[in-house]
């Protein structure tokens, strides 16, 4: 089975899966003793939600990013801007903070975090990709990938992300030989349905990209014209998503 259609096909099923911590632990917390909750009254954050990066090991309870809501307004058409705070942790020890700024904000939206490379196979765990949207099928999420190495924090890269029953548009990252020491490639794939079928819909690549590590950072080089699609090709749903 092919990276993309096992990716996709994680992405069906999570589009079904239950509340993260994030949410539906910090509703329920009422002790004073947990980090959110004595940082958001020491900081006086508007509300202060848990991110763990577990990546499934039962003994990485150390390992998570608070993100601190600063600041919440609403436009003329009604349209919700958040800025956060994200802080994040390594054996229950504060390494770094970056502040991201978020437009369309939707109310009950979730975060998440994960080692590695999200559509990767290794999962080097300096990388630390975070989402962040409603958890539902149809609603856009937004997705940083972060490189922390010490206490020395970049955000190398930022997008947006969208599935639907199936159809939609997302990046996947790919790594040469399985290794993302030095570099690492992504790009932007979308599939939509062929004329309102279906049963029929077109992939399209877009947005190739590469990263390289020069010195402690990571740069970005464009291969291919922004925004515009380098590959297309009309393909049966079952077929993309290697249904039998």
């Amino acid at each position: 089975m092919k990276p993309q259609h096992i990716f996709f096909l994680f992405l069906l099923i999570s589009c079904q899966k239950p509340k993260p911590v994030s949410q539906s632990q910090t509703k329920n917390l009422t002790s004073q003793n947990t980090p959110e909750a004595s940082i958001a009254a020491e900081e006086k954050f508007l509300k202060t939600d848990t991110i763990p990066i577990s990546n499934g090991e039962e003994n990485a309870s150390g390992n998570y990013v608070l993100a601190n809501l600063l600041d919440q307004k609403v436009d003329k058409d009604s349209i919700v801007t958040v800025k956060y705070r994200l802080d994040f942790y390594e054996n229950k020890e504060k390494k770094a903070s970056a502040k991201v700024t978020i437009d369309g904000y939707q109310k009950e939206s979730e975060w998440g975090a994960d080692y590695g490379l999200a559509t990767a196979t290794s999962k080097n765990k300096s990388f630390i990709q975070i989402t962040f949207g409603y958890p539902a099928c149809g609603y856009n999420q937004n997705n940083y990938l972060y490189h922390l190495e010490n206490k020395d924090l970049q955000l190398v890269y930022q997008w947006d992300s969208m599935t639907d029953s199936g159809w939609g548009s997302w990046v996947e990252f790919m790594t040469p030989d399985s290794k993302d020491s030095e570099a690492f490639y992504c790009k932007r794939v979308s599939f939509e349905p062929e004329d309102d079928n279906d049963d029929m819909g077109k992939v399209t690549y877009s947005d190739s990209i590469v990263f390289r590590l020069s010195g402690n950072k990571w740069k970005s080089q464009l291969l291919s014209a922004k925004d515009k699609a380098y590959f297309e090709k009309k393909m049966p749903f079952n077929e993309f998503h290697n249904i039998k």
